[in-house]
């Protein structure tokens, strides 16, 4: 096998080299991101506690619950501690860059949120300054933000009564030890959404999204959930306790199975390809029957010829491969930042690069293994033959 030969050939008709290389490269782009956004929706219900539970209305998770559960809540058998949350939906600046804003109380999240790592600023002040806010690094990165920044959100479930802007002080930027916790996301207090209803500087509803436990060491799990769940059975509403893996899997499926469709999506995208590649490879074999014959005639064996097309095929997938991974890595960031409110994991990591090189290979053997096989078969006589 002469890899000289290979690249002639290849360059001998380079537009459809070009093509095909850039077909590849579309294919193996689009898997990648596809994998990634999966590995990062399994990560987050894989990686998410059994420990902590989620107690949210029974009718739906967008019914706030009654402030006073918080207490009742507190006093079950086995709860450590109790966190209020609440979804703000906040526009920041015009809109366009949407990220997730909770209002909780900073002790119980802290204490039931081990994952949390501040990087930089002071956590004395999200816990005793009304207006601090905690942000992720992810969304600390995409906007700019600085420990110190006076950040301003147009409210839109709870607006300002006289139409001003909220305006929160960022005390601290964190990381996580696993995707449990979104970086893409900003937290504040949540008395002081709460102080502002109570006051009338703003309209909207008291109440609570979300209820946080922090179950105690020790303590059964779902005799928690069973004991929580039996206090409001009989209203005023009624609540269902979930852990935190459990809630995390419900938010997902509530778009329904994302990861089956996006597998789906990149069998299509690989299967049309594979198809795209053999036609190419025929091709190639059926334009070179006499060049074939000739080299055969000179001593060439059957094993060169199967060798030297396939080597040529898999050639053009892994440049298609690698080229589409770099184009992958390329927007990555800007693909996060997008992907991120659901997927809060997502990473072209080492284990996607290589799904995506695998498959380049995959695509190039089996595209190529049929053409170079019948090439290989071709006698002499009947190849010099053809016109």
């Amino acid at each position: 096998m002469d890899l000289r030969l290979i690249g002639r050939n290849l360059l001998s008709h380079p537009v459809r080299s070009v093509m095909t290389v850039l077909s590849v490269a579309l294919a193996v782009f689009l898997v990648c991101i596809l994998q990634a956004t999966v590995t990062a929706l399994e990560a987050a219900t894989s990686e998410a506690s059994n420990e902590r539970l989620w107690v949210q209305s029974a009718v739906s998770l967008y019914v706030d619950m009654p402030l006073s559960y918080e207490s009742k809540i507190a006093s079950v058998d086995g709860v450590k501690s109790v966190c209020r949350y609440q979804w703000f939906g906040g526009k920041y600046q015009d809109g366009d860059s949407f990220f997730a804003q909770f209002g909780v109380d900073p002790e119980a999240f802290l204490s039931s949120y081990p994952e949390f790592v501040l990087q930089e600023g002071d956590l004395e002040a999200f816990k005793t300054r009304r207006t601090a806010c905690v942000v992720g690094d992810e969304l600390a990165d995409q906007l700019g933000w600085k420990v110190g920044d006076t950040v301003s959100l147009e409210g839109t479930f709870f607006p300002k009564a006289d139409g001003s802007a909220w305006d929160f002080d960022v005390v601290g930027i964190f990381g996580r030890k696993t995707t449990a916790l979104d970086t893409g996301a900003m937290f504040f207090h949540f008395d002081y959404l709460m102080e502002g209803i109570d006051n009338g500087d703003v309209l909207g509803t008291p109440g609570v999204g979300v209820y946080l436990i922090d179950v105690a060491d020790g303590a059964a799990v779902t005799a928690v959930m069973a004991a929580v769940d039996a206090l409001f059975e009989n209203g005023p509403q009624r609540v269902q306790t979930t852990t935190e893996a459990e809630f995390s899997r419900q938010f997902i499926s509530m778009l329904g199975n994302i990861p089956l469709l996006l597998r789906s999506i990149g069998g299509a995208i690989v299967f049309a390809i594979f198809f795209a590649i053999l036609n190419t490879m025929l091709m190639v074999a059926r334009e070179r029957t006499r060049t074939i014959g000739v080299l055969k005639a000179l001593g060439f064996t059957d094993a060169w010829v199967f060798l030297g097309m396939t080597t040529e095929s898999v050639l053009l997938c892994v440049l298609g491969g690698a080229l589409g991974l770099v184009f992958a890595l390329a927007i990555s960031g800007g693909a996060r930042q997008v992907i991120s409110g659901f997927a809060p994991g997502f990473a072209i990591d080492g284990a996607t690069m290589v799904f995506g090189l695998g498959l380049a290979v995959g695509l190039g053997l089996l595209g190529g293994v049929l053409p170079a096989w019948g090439a290989s078969k071709v006698r002499p006589v009947d190849a010099l033959k053809v016109a």
